[in-house]
């Protein structure tokens, strides 16, 4: 997993040195070409989202993402997606671990995973911006069958989730797909080319490797995306890790050891964190109250939903979810 977690002075330094080409003097800051291609996507998501939220576009499974401010941790289950972000920052918790995103970087996930988001930098003046393109996962298989990605060494490391710094031709890439929203008879034909094209450019980075190792038939990343893929069908359901394994495949010891380096949690981990994620969803936009929210996601005590819903987010269910209301209230009155 690709952490960032640095210090202010090294997140300033680093945006120092993103935004220098390497043939400029210190003192003659010249923009990269990174950073010209990222003005430029920031002023057209601008242009198509005058208002926050999150924007699906006519591009088929392109959304843009706009926040003003910073938010409230927010739970959430993370689909196979990319996201590239243009301008902002984002704090992303995966099980026990700290992501931070910014404008420099990307996001892969290529399995279906539970985490606690926040918009950690963001103003009205500086929105924080995203591209959001969900993952064609055959499409992915069909690019790796080509002779020019030969299938790399099992690695046992691969992760579901990943952070990389977009590269020029990755950024160049979502530009062009973006210009296709101001010219929509174009979508049809080339939407399909430009987005292979992103998938390439993301298997040929140093983040490749976990986006192949889950794509590639008979690894051991592939079968454990099998299990989180069964596991997310029947969360709600008792948890026989023997049944699990038959489906990955795995022995007991090995299913463990896969499944939580691919989402940094055990597989008993992984049902209750989307147990609870689903739940706080469920009383939030469902109006379910705790005792129905507790039993529409498979626990049988109400007590202990209570107890673990409230190790997990930090409070009682009711008084978190009155918290978000009011809070969402708020930033919508802003």
């Amino acid at each position: 997993m690709f952490i960032f977690a640095a210090s202010a002075i090294g997140w300033i330094w680093a945006g120092i040195e993103e935004n220098m080409t390497p043939e400029s003097p210190k003192n003659h800051l010249q923009p990269s070409p990174s950073a010209v291609v990222r003005a430029s996507l920031a002023s057209r998501i601008l242009k198509h989202m005058p208002a926050d939220g999150l924007l699906a576009t006519a591009v088929p499974g392109l959304e843009l993402n706009r926040r003003s401010a910073p938010t409230a941790c927010a739970s959430a289950t993370y689909q196979p997606r990319l996201i590239v972000f243009v301008q902002g920052r984002k704090r992303i918790n995966l099980g026990r671990e700290t992501i931070l995103c910014d404008e420099s970087t990307f996001l892969l996930t290529s399995v279906e995973l539970p985490v606690v988001s926040q918009v950690v930098q963001a103003t009205a003046q500086a929105p924080m911006l995203g591209l959001v393109l969900r993952l064609d996962m055959p499409e992915v298989r069909r690019i790796l069958s080509r002779e020019e990605f030969p299938v790399s060494a099992e690695s046992s490391g691969a992760r579901g989730m990943a952070v990389g710094v977009s590269s020029p031709e990755l950024l160049d890439a979502c530009s062009r797909l973006l210009d296709l929203l101001d010219a929509p008879q174009d979508i049809p034909f080339l939407s399909g080319l430009i987005q292979r094209e992103i998938l390439y450019r993301l298997l040929r980075s140093p983040q490749g490797q976990h986006l192949q190792a889950i794509a590639t038939a008979g690894q051991q990343g592939h079968r454990t995306a099998k299990a989180v893929a069964w596991l997310r069908a029947n969360y709600t359901k008792p948890l026989r890790i023997e049944e699990l394994a038959g489906v990955a495949q795995m022995g007991l010891s090995t299913l463990h050891h896969h499944f939580r380096a691919l989402t940094a949690m055990s597989p008993l981990q992984y049902q209750k964190h989307l147990r609870l994620h689903v739940a706080r969803e469920r009383m939030l936009h469902d109006d379910l109250d705790v005792t129905g929210a507790a039993y529409a996601v498979g626990y049988e005590s109400v007590s202990q939903f209570n107890r673990e819903y409230s190790r997990f987010f930090g409070q009682p269910p009711m008084r978190d979810v009155k918290a978000h209301r009011a809070a969402l209230t708020e930033a919508v009155h802003d």
